[in-house]
């Protein structure tokens, strides 16, 4: 029998695995289909099941989900990510918290707490929402409470390892004070805040994993400093229970309450460390979060002037921005002038001058002179939010390199175990005396040695602080996966226009080609038609006739035939504007300008080619300079528009590009990319219109003009706020920083685990007399996870 059922709590594909699991293993389950999107379970079963056994195996597998029949009604949302969304927990960021190891993918959990697959804790994703200094992070909370118990540990840990190492000191003073069973009953006691306060979160992971299943670093730590201390406390009792080599001269059992303490004190500080320092990971997000002033000052229609907080602005609000002040939102200037600093959001230094009509954004600053702009996109809408947003994803998202860590973390804590099972066989059976003792020391070196933790960090930081790194410099990327991609392609293919192109093209010259019509009634009609459209060109048009103080006619019937112009009737004629394709004509004088690479759009009326507008668009100054960068790294660079061939063809010799391709409607850029795909080229696709929106899909990397329309934004796996060739110079070397990382960070993980485990077991005693002290295991583990996060930290300061 088939029965469907609602399940809450789950997020992504993480958790529709782990709830198809945790169901399929309910006694009487033939098959479970999990809906993510839906939020729904389909469970075949062999005879009715309570839902009350669907909630035990849900909750056994330590997740945080819910289920209940279909047919049931609730007030509860039916999805994780609807009800979550809406609620703000206590901190400064989104109340959403994730695994800094991405053990369940991109799940997110709605409150902070431990990973349930991992053990570490979760940390709080940050957000534009609150960014007031009253606020303590969820991040900083946790170092604060992780601080306090570390203090109390060592306050109870040093009398202990005190009162063990005095052993080593002849004729010990201390035990003239007290006998040495006295001390060992002090060692007990000063053991009980470490172990059932300080630590005991390490000993709930441990048990937690062991239960689901999940093991993880906790796991070993658990199992060595758990057995050290229940080893000792057995010992204290019942002394008389072990054989005469576990004893000392006194005819006391040697105790491990040192060893114990020691090993999760250091561990806790490992832990502190790497709180500390995981902080660190997204401070670029930290920073731009500090960007967005909290208020902003409203100008009122009757020019009155309040300041009013960042919440309350609408759409449409005309703001003042003074000198020095950041811009609140995004909007255009609507009275005055100012340089205005960009730089951390484009990386780019130097200041750019703005006045009436341009357009500024969230978070920059303003030069030296006062202006009023108009809000247009406010609270989640900004660029800055998006951003932000953008990071956030980014930062939580899996490179296909974290996949080989995963399957050598999936073995790697059974197969620790079972070195460390074998080491105390061996050291049992061929030790020297006292053989028992050494195999016990030893066996739990191995098990607090080995770090899964470092080897699951190694990819995951690297790409929070990658993104980080990428946001100040203007380069905004989608996900982590375009991070490993680039750094293959052997392909650029761009567009001409708004990427190696300004992008502001302005009218040079109007020709007409008929004794009928002259220059003005051209401009007329061509800036009459234009103003239809949001073309860059026909915005030129427009403006230019402006210039000149042509009015424009009323158009109707108007259509935009993409990839070749625009049509529509004027004072009951037909007009078309465009290129060849629209526009038949033959040699009308206009060669010697398309030779220059000019663009030039004719204009026919009733059929008949009456004239046609001239329009230059400068190329960039980084254009040939990365053009040549990407050649000498072997990488093809090929240059798609939809120019006429003699504009592409004279771009093209300017910078010195040897592919090239003219006219290209939509579908031509797309079938190229397939094209080039099919013969085995990795292809990376830079555009900013609409038109170059399903070849940036197809592209292998799609990097987008943050110039461009929302469409190629969508579309792109990578944007450049600034939108030049020179980003994606950026963009590659960012790309070879990261995984140049990541792959630093598996090889020390890998080779610390290699070394270290051998080590512990003692393969070094036999020739050098080498044992390593379980103490010392402790402290190195301890480190490895932090200089793996250390490692990753360097990013911040690479140049690219």
């Amino acid at each position: 029998m088939k029965h469907r059922y609602i399940i809450q709590g789950m997020s992504c594909s993480g958790c529709k695995h782990h709830v198809e699991q945790a169901l399929s293993k309910v006694v009487g389950v033939n098959d479970v289909s999990v809906d993510l999107e839906a939020g729904t379970a389909e469970i075949d079963s062999s005879f009715d099941l309570s839902i009350s056994m669907f909630q035990d195996a849900l909750k056994e597998a330590g997740g945080q989900y819910s289920i209940r029949r279909s047919d049931e009604q609730t007030n509860h949302d039916h999805s994780h990510h609807n009800h979550s969304h809406h609620q703000k927990k206590e901190g400064k960021g989104t109340g959403k918290f994730y695994c800094p190891m991405q053990c369940e993918g991109d799940k997110m959990y709605d409150q902070p707490g431990d990973c349930p697959v991992c053990g570490m804790d979760l940390v709080e994703e940050v957000s534009l929402s609150s960014n007031s200094d009253d606020e303590v992070s969820a991040e900083e909370k946790k170092y604060k409470e992780l601080l306090k118990k570390f203090r109390i540990a060592v306050a109870f840990t040093l009398p202990i390892f005190i009162i063990a190492m005095s052993e080593m000191i002849p004729d010990n003073p201390i035990y003239e004070w007290m006998d040495v069973g006295i001390w060992n009953w002090i060692q007990f006691g000063l053991s009980i805040p470490v172990v059932f306060y300080a630590t005991w979160m390490f000993f709930e992971r441990a048990w937690r994993s062991i239960k689901t299943w999940n093991l993880n670093m906790f796991t070993l730590i658990g199992i060595g400093a758990g057995i050290a201390w229940i080893f000792s406390v057995f010992a204290l009792i019942f002394p008389d229970f072990f054989p005469d080599q576990f004893k000392t001269d006194a005819g006391t059992v040697h105790l491990y309450f040192e060893s114990a303490t020691v090993i999760l004190t250091l561990v806790l500080l490992g832990q502190v460390l790497e709180a500390k320092a995981h902080s660190q990971t997204n401070s670029a997000v930290k920073e731009l979060m500090k960007l967005a002033p909290n208020t902003a000052i409203r100008v009122n229609e009757d020019g009155s002037e309040e300041e009013i907080h960042m919440d309350e602005i609408s759409k449409g609000d005309h703001l003042k921005v003074k000198p020095g002040e950041k811009i609140p939102v995004d909007g255009v200037i609507i009275e005055g002038a100012s340089s205005i600093d960009e730089s951390m959001i484009t990386g780019e230094p130097v200041p750019v001058d703005k006045s009436v009509d341009y357009t500024v954004s969230s978070g920059t600053i303003n030069g030296n002179s006062s202006f009023i702009m108009k809000a247009e996109k406010v609270g989640d809408e900004t660029l800055l939010s998006q951003i932000v947003d953008m990071v956030n994803k980014a930062s939580h998202s899996r490179v296909p390199i974290q996949n080989l860590a995963d399957k050598i973390s999936s073995f790697f804590v059974p197969a620790v175990v079972i070195v460390a099972i074998l080491t105390w066989v061996i050291w049992a059976i061929w030790g020297p005396e006292p053989a028992q003792v050494y195999a016990l020391v030893n066996a739990i070196a191995v098990l607090i040695i080995a770090c899964p933790c470092a080897l699951g960090l190694a990819t995951p930081m690297s790409v929070m602080v990658g993104v980080g790194k990428g946001a100040q410099n203007g380069i905004l990327i989608k996900n982590a996966e375009a991070l490993e991609g680039f750094n293959k392609i052997d392909t650029l293919i761009v567009d001409k226009t708004g990427t190696i192109t300004e992008g502001k093209p302005s009218v040079e010259e109007v020709i007409s080609v008929n004794d009928g019509f002259d220059s003005g009634q051209i401009l007329q009609f061509a800036a009459s038609l234009n103003n239809e459209s949001e073309h860059p060109l026909a915005k030129a048009v427009t403006g230019y006739a402006k210039e000149q103080k042509i009015e424009s006619k009323k158009a109707t019937d108007f259509e935009s035939v993409t990839g070749k112009g625009i049509k529509g009737l004027i004072d009951g004629m037909t007009i078309k504007l465009g290129n060849k394709k629209l526009v038949q004509t033959a040699d009308s004088g206009a060669e010697a300008y398309l030779e220059k690479g000019k663009t030039v759009s004719w204009l026919s009326i009733d059929d008949t080619v009456t004239g046609f507008v001239v329009i230059s668009d400068s190329i960039k100054e980084s254009s040939k300079k990365a053009i040549r960068e990407f050649q000498e790294k072997g990488i093809e660079v090929i240059m798609l528009t939809g120019d006429n061939p003699q504009t592409a063809k004279a771009v093209a010799q300017e910078v010195r590009l040897d592919s090239f391709k003219a006219e290209c409607m939509p579908e031509d850029k797309i079938n190229e990319v397939k094209r080039l795909q099919e013969e085995g080229k990795k292809v990376a696709m830079a555009g900013d219109g609409t038109n170059d929106a399903p070849a940036l899909a197809q592209a292998d990397i799609g990097i987008a003009m943050g110039t461009g329309t929302d469409v190629a934004i969508e579309s792109a796996a990578i944007t450049l706020v600034k939108g030049d060739l020179n980003g994606i110079v950026k963009a590659f070397h960012l790309s070879e920083e990261v995984l140049k990382n990541i792959k630093q960070n598996l090889f020390f993980a890998l080779i610390y685990n290699t070394v270290g485990i051998p080590v512990a077991a003692g393969v070094l005693f036999p020739i050098f007399g080498i044992l390593l002290s379980p103490m010392i295991a402790a402290l190195a583990m301890s480190f490895s996870s932090v200089s793996v996060i250390a490692n990753s930290l360097r990013l911040k300061n690479k140049v690219i």
